[in-house]
């Protein structure tokens, strides 16, 4: 006769219940942290996706806006604009812009016309007028304005198609445009290239980020020695 000891069975399932208590405690730590790695991964995904939007929105979006009328120099008797100006400021919500002749760039086309870049730089201070500014550039005849070598408003033509950065409202005297200050881009025509009555004209802004901010106008009857331009 086979003898069994007392309490061996109850023993065994003892055992055999703690030991599926741990497997499934061992399952749930496992599926959490899976889990936690799959929500980890969708939230990073998610991030840079976001990050990636905002970049883009970045990139299509101008840090620059035309901050009022463009206007122009004319020359009556000839029926010709020599000067070209473009005040534009940071676009709201935009970053500030560096103005130097290293970081940005101007694309000029007109008709048969076409520069891919005729930027000389900017200069410092402050000028109130379109002539005045032109007069300052043509006095600076070293550093970035080099090229500039005639005042259009006073001595004639420039033997050079150039533009440049003057400040007409300004916080801080440097190359930067900030939120607050307006700065004109000046184009200055070579004799050939000066826009007459219906030529339509395009100066691109190219900086390093962000659009670039395009202006385009036709030129009108030249009337008077300052045109509007819009």
């Amino acid at each position: 006769m086979k003898l069994q000891r007392k309490g061996t069975r109850h023993s065994h399932r003892g055992v055999i219940g703690v030991e599926s208590a741990i497997v499934m405690i061992a399952f749930v730590i496992v599926a959490a942290a899976l889990a936690f790695v799959v929500l980890n991964m969708g939230f990073s995904t998610t991030q840079k996706a976001k990050t990636s939007i905002i970049s883009s929105l970045e990139e299509a979006s101008s840090s620059m806006q035309v901050a009022g009328k463009v206007i122009a120099g004319g020359d009556v008797g000839n029926a010709w604009i020599h000067t070209v100006g473009i005040p534009i400021k940071i676009a709201s919500g935009g970053d500030i812009v560096n103005l130097s002749n290293s970081t940005m760039a101007v694309k000029y086309v007109s008709n048969d016309i076409n520069y891919d870049d005729i930027y000389v730089g900017a200069m410092n201070g402050e000028y109130k007028s379109l002539s005045s500014a032109a007069a300052a550039a043509l006095a600076d005849s070293s550093g970035d304005m080099v090229d500039i070598d005639a005042n259009p408003f006073s001595s004639g033509l420039s033997t050079n198609t150039r533009a440049y950065i003057y400040f007409a409202q300004e916080v801080n005297s440097n190359e930067i445009l900030e939120q607050g200050e307006t700065a004109v881009l000046a184009i200055t025509f070579k004799s050939g290239d000066t826009p007459q009555v219906l030529d339509k004209i395009k100066a691109e802004i190219i900086i390093p980020t962000g659009a670039a901010l395009t202006v385009e106008r036709q030129i009108p009857p030249i009337t008077t020695s300052i045109v509007d331009l819009g």
